[in-house]
C-alpha cells in the first residue's frame, strides 16, 4: 500500500477532530472508566456491595445489545451528523441524573438503561462512519486518531471524577462529568462533525476526490445486515470480541478496587489506574498505524495476547508499584487496540453499504463482554476477597479471543462484482 495521500488529512481533520472529542465523552469511556471512582462513595453511602454497584454495567450490557444495531440502523438511514447530536444531547443529562440517586437500586439501574439508549449515537459506530468516508489510505490511522479520545477521557474522567468526589462529593461529581458532553463534545460535532455526502462540504468532498482519484468510489457498496448474519466471520469476530471484551473490559472498573486488595491506598489506586488511559492512546497510535501497513488481524492477534502478561502481573502475591505500573500500561495497550480494529474490519470484510448497522450489532457483541465482565469480577472479589482467579481465566481469555483472528484471510473489495462471502 501506498502512502501519498495524506491529503485526505487535509480534508478530513474536522471529522477528527470532532469525532476525538464525541467519543472521547461518550458512552463508550465516561460510565465505563468512572464507575470504579463513584463505586467507593456508592457503597459507603448507601451499603451497596461492588456486586451491586458493578450490576449497573449488567443493565448497561443488556440495553446496548438491543440499541447498538437498532440506532446504528438509524445512523445509516438519517446520518451519522443527526445521530451524533441528539444522542450527545441525552446522553449527557442521563448522566446527569445520576445525583438525584437517594440510595434506590432499581432507580441506579433504570438510569443505566436509559442511558445505553440515549448514547448510543455517541459509540464509534457513529462516528467511524464519516471517519472511513473520509479516509481510505490512512483509514487505520484516522480511526486511532479519532478513538485517541477514549483513552484520553478516560484517564481525565477518573481524576477528574475522583478530584471533585473527594473536594465537593460524588452528586456533583455526576453533574461534573455529564457536563462534559454537552459543553465541550456537542457544540465540536455541531461545527465540525460532517459526512463527506453532506451538501455544507460538497465542495470539500470534491476538491478531496479531484486530487486523489476514485477515493471513496466504493464508499456504497458492500454486504447488507441479512448478508453479514449468514457469514461466518461476521460470527467469527463475534466469538472473539466477547472474549476480548471480557478480558479488557472485566479488569478496568475493578482496578481501583484490585489494587486496594494489594495493599495500595486508594489515592494510588486511582492514580495508577488513570494510567491504563494514557497506555490506550499509545496503542490506539500505534495500533492505527500499523494496520494501514500491515494485515490486521496478525497485528490484532499479536497486539491483543500481550495483554494476558498484565493478568499473570496482577496476580502476584506481593505486587510492587513498578509492576503494578507494567500490568495497567500492558492493559491500556490492548484496550487501546479493540475499537479501531473493531471499525477497520467491518470495513474492510463487510463495507460501507450498512455499516453501522453491521458495526451495532457487533458491538453488541462486544458489550456482552465488557459488560458482564464487569459484573464477574465484582461477584469473584465477593465471593473470594480476590480477584486472582478471574484474572486467571482474563489470561486465558485473551489468548483465545485474539488467536481466531488469523482466520479471516485477505481483505473483500465490493468493486468487483464477487466477493468472498
Amino acid at each position: 500500500m501506498k502512502f501519498s495521500n495524506l491529503k485526505e488529512f487535509k480534508y478530513g481533520w474536522p471529522v477528527i477532530l470532532s469525532s476525538t472529542f464525541g467519543i472521547g465523552l461518550g458512552m463508550s469511556p465516561l460510565p465505563f472508566y468512572t464507575i470504579g471512582v463513584f463505586a467507593i462513595p456508592l457503597t459507603k453511602n448507601f451499603g451497596w456491595g461492588m456486586d451491586t454497584v458493578m450490576g449497573g454495567l449488567t443493565v448497561f450490557t443488556i440495553s446496548a445489545l438491543i440499541a447498538s444495531p437498532l440506532i446504528g440502523y438509524v445512523a445509516d438511514k438519517i446520518g451519522a451528523r443527526k445521530t451524533a447530536l441528539c444522542s450527545l444531547l441525552l446522553f449527557g443529562l442521563i448522566f446527569i441524573s445520576f445525583n438525584f440517586n437517594n440510595g434506590s437500586p432499581l432507580l441506579y439501574y433504570i438510569l443505566w438503561g436509559l442511558m445505553a439508549f440515549a448514547g448510543a449515537g455517541t459509540l464509534p459506530m457513529t462516528w467511524t462512519r464519516a471517519i472511513n468516508n473520509w479516509f481510505n489510505e490512512n483509514r487505520g490511522l484516522a480511526l486511532g486518531l479519532s478513538l485517541l479520545g477514549t483513552g484520553l477521557f478516560g484517564a481525565f474522567a477518573k481524576l477528574y471524577a475522583f478530584s471533585l468526589i473527594e473536594n465537593f462529593g460524588w452528586r456533583t461529581a455526576y453533574l461534573g462529568v455529564g457536563l462534559l458532553p454537552l459543553l465541550i463534545a456537542l457544540p465540536l460535532a455541531f461545527f465540525f462533525f460532517r459526512d463527506i455526502n453532506d451538501p455544507k462540504v460538497a465542495k470539500k468532498a470534491a476538491k478531496l476526490r479531484a486530487e486523489i482519484p476514485n477515493h471513496g468510489k466504493n464508499n456504497d457498496s458492500g454486504m447488507t445486515v441479512k448478508e453479514a448474519f449468514k457469514d461466518w466471520k461476521f460470527w467469527l469476530l463475534a466469538f472473539c470480541f466477547i472474549l476480548i471484551s471480557f478480558a479488557v473490559g472485566g479488569p478496568i472498573p475493578n482496578l481501583e478496587n484490585m489494587l486496594s486488595t494489594k495493599g495500595f491506598n486508594t489515592g494510588d489506586a486511582v492514580i495508577l489506574a488513570s494510567v491504563i488511559g494514557y497506555a490506550v492512546l499509545v496503542g490506539r497510535l500505534l495500533g492505527g498505524y500499523l494496520i494501514d501497513r500491515f494485515w490486521a488481524p496478525a497485528v490484532a492477534f499479536v497486539l491483543l495476547s500481550i495483554p494476558a502478561i498484565s493478568c499473570y502481573i496482577l496476580q502476584g502475591a506481593d505486587l510492587s508499584y513498578t509492576n503494578a505500573l507494567i500490568a495497567v500500561v500492558i492493559l491500556g495497550f490492548g484496550a487501546g487496540v479493540e475499537y479501531d480494529l473493531m471499525a477497520y474490519l467491518v470495513s474492510r470484510y463487510f463495507g460501507m453499504k450498512n455499516y453501522a448497522a453491521i458495526y451495532g450489532f457487533l458491538y453488541g457483541f462486544f458489550a456482552m463482554g465488557a459488560g458482564f465482565g464487569p459484573v464477574i469480577f465484582g461477584k469473584f472479589f465477593t465471593a473470594t476477597g480476590s480477584y486472582d482467579t478471574i484474572l486467571y481465566y482474563a489470561m486465558i481469555a485473551f489468548l483465545a479471543g485474539s488467536f481466531p483472528l488469523l482466520f479471516l484471510g485477505k481483505y473483500r473489495n465490493f468493486g468487483e462484482k464477487k466477493n468472498d462471502f
